[in-house]
């Protein structure tokens, strides 16, 4: 059992001004999770959050690719609790200029097993409602691209 996770928002916003709140550590903080990240190919940082059962809080990372204000890819291995198997994924945004701003898609792809295809599940919840708010919430508000 496999599953993968596309999501896709389009905002009225640079692509620069997308790929700072997808790249500024103290951003990605308040959109999704405390972390030690540096844009730096082959840098291993963690998401940190509360543990709750079944997930000890931890996710491991490592970035894998950068393409300035085009694509950003990191592994995603989301720590299990004690007797729990992790679950290792790749998350990947791509940013791309639209005539009214950037169209910014994320590929969380690899949930493979019964465990990871629930998981899945509730990730993609996750993304598309509290995480997705709170990113465009953290957009600038005065763009180039806004209507007048």
């Amino acid at each position: 059992m496999k599953r993968d996770l596309k999501l896709e928002w389009l905002y009225p916003n640079t692509s620069d001004e997308v790929w700072h709140c997808l790249t500024d550590p103290e951003l990605i903080a308040q959109w999704l999770m405390p972390n030690d990240f540096k844009l730096l190919v082959g840098h291993r940082f963690q998401f940190r959050s509360k543990p709750v059962p079944g997930w000890s809080g931890i996710v491991d990372c490592e970035v894998i690719e950068i393409v300035p204000n085009q694509k950003l890819s990191y592994t995603w291995v989301s720590g299990a609790r004690a007797g729990s198997k992790n679950i290792d994924t790749l998350v990947t945004w791509k940013l791309t200029p639209e005539k009214n701003g950037t169209r910014l898609v994320l590929e969380h792809t690899g949930f493979k097993g019964f465990r990871a295809w629930l998981i899945s599940y509730m990730m993609g919840s996750g993304w598309k409602s509290g995480i997705a708010k709170a990113f465009k919430s953290l957009l600038p508000k005065n763009t180039s691209y806004e209507k007048t």
